[in-house]
């Protein structure tokens, strides 16, 4: 018998009692398992107690019920939260990422479980981020269809929003949908649990929400509930928007409404301690065929790792129209780049063809899923060029005989495509090399 199944019956057959005797809180066995399961699908790195889920795993019993004991006798406090620097897309800087214990996100989890389901329900249906069954393709292809019906849209950036989103307005929120005292206590804790430094130094927190832990998405989008998309609707009638947890794009009729919106926008938010960044908060114009010319106005704003501006589109009838749409962005193709150039395919002379593909095609199909959706052959002209190149370039080290001959790479790479063109995911929606006679599959 697994230790996963012998766990799990241990756990169920630990429902029958609804308040075990002595715990200050009524928290169902079953939940925490069901927090882990979660936990365990998301996988995610280890925090400062440098414990991975493997290890959690391997006194997954043990483990879990520590965490039960004390969620439900109210002495869970969390540890600190530890800081992680990742690069930004583009390579601009860097974003701190918080990442909690896997004990922690167990916990998290538990609370965001019992949480969810009260206040999803209240929000505002263009709000698209970290909430069951909407995604940021849907925020893109919404947008995508009010920049033809509106011709001006504000594209908001809020400073620094995780760090300093305050915390007594998400009380507030989260005692407004909920009578459980335990969901409020661990709320409470976890905002102000501080956040270790490289350098082991533990920084307080008196705001702010770290990015990367279980519950923060849920919190950050109940306060912007009720800081913007709750009170945009209520006072701008008609005014629409799409917003993905902290970035939204806000569509108006008039460059007056546009500049009179993101006043009161930046007023709105001045009042809990935010602001809009006076650079990337832009109004822009959504110039394409049929709306006429603007001089000195902004054309292009990015969302969620699409571009949008003016681009040519055929038509049905054959013809060309110009029109406002989104394409995969200059920073997720850097993104892209990167981690391309980090796989070092040149240097990999001992895989074959077919363990490079194996190596690299989940991860490009990602991309083209994602990237794909809207005008793909941004995409796929990006693909060809970026991902090919690196091809040849693996090709001249593999084989001698092509050491010195890069075009002859290139047509033995065409060659290759042409015989076998489904074996790079690329390859499959058109990313094929110069000179195959492949169609895509």
């Amino acid at each position: 018998m697994s230790i996963h199944r012998s766990t799990d019956i241990v756990w169920e057959e630990s429902l029958v009692a609804t308040r075990p005797e002595g715990k200050a809180f009524d928290i169902s066995k079953h939940l925490v398992w069901a927090a882990y399961q979660k936990v365990k699908a998301n996988k995610g790195a280890a925090g400062i107690d440098g414990q991975s889920l493997a290890d959690f795993a391997q006194d997954e019993k043990n483990n879990l019920y520590r965490i039960w004991n004390r969620m439900s006798s109210g002495s869970y406090f969390p540890p600190p939260v530890k800081a992680v620097e990742i690069p930004k897309a583009g390579g601009k800087g860097v974003r701190v990422l918080g990442v909690p214990t896997v004990a922690d996100r167990i916990a998290q989890t538990v609370v965001t479980m019992v949480l969810e389901p009260e206040v999803e329900p209240v929000f505002h249906p263009d709000s698209y981020g970290y909430r069951p069954g909407r995604s940021a393709l849907d925020a893109v292809a919404v947008c995508r269809q009010r920049c033809f019906e509106q011709s001006w849209v504000i594209d908001l950036d809020i400073e620094g929003f995780f760090d300093n989103v305050p915390h007594e307005p998400i009380v507030k929120a989260v005692a407004h949908h909920t009578d459980l005292p335990w969901v409020l206590l661990y709320v409470r804790r976890w905002l102000t649990a501080p956040i270790q430094q490289s350098d082991g130094t533990l920084v307080s927190r008196d705001r702010g929400t770290p990015q990367g832990s279980a519950i923060s998405p849920l919190l950050a989008n109940l306060f912007m509930h009720y800081a913007f998309d709750r009170w945009l609707h209520e006072t701008q009638k008609g005014v629409r928007f799409e917003r993905y947890c902290d970035d939204a794009i806000v569509h108006c009729g008039s460059e007056k409404q546009a500049k009179f919106i993101r006043n009161l926008i930046a007023g709105r938010l001045w009042r809990f301690g935010l602001r809009l960044h006076p650079d990337k908060t832009r109004i822009v114009y959504c110039a394409q065929d049929g709306r006429p010319r603007i001089p000195d106005v902004g054309v292009e704003f990015t969302f969620l790792g699409y571009t949008f501006r003016p681009r040519y589109a055929r038509l049905r009838d054959g013809s060309w129209k110009t029109g406002f749409l989104p394409a995969v962005s200059k920073q997720a193709r850097r993104a892209m780049s990167a981690t391309i150039r980090g796989w070092r395919l040149g240097r990999r002379t001992d895989l074959s063809f077919k363990q490079i593909a194996t190596m690299i095609n989940r991860i490009v199909a990602g991309w083209i899923n994602y990237y794909g959706r809207f005008y793909k052959s941004e995409l796929i002209g990006f693909l060809a060029e970026a991902l090919n190149r690196h091809l040849v370039s693996w090709a001249c080290r593999k084989y001698k005989h092509l050491h010195r001959y890069k075009a002859k790479a290139r047509r033995r790479l065409a060659d290759i495509a042409t015989a076998y063109p489904g074996m790079f995911v690329h390859w499959r929606h058109g990313a094929l090399p110069a000179g195959s006679t492949a169609g895509a599959v």
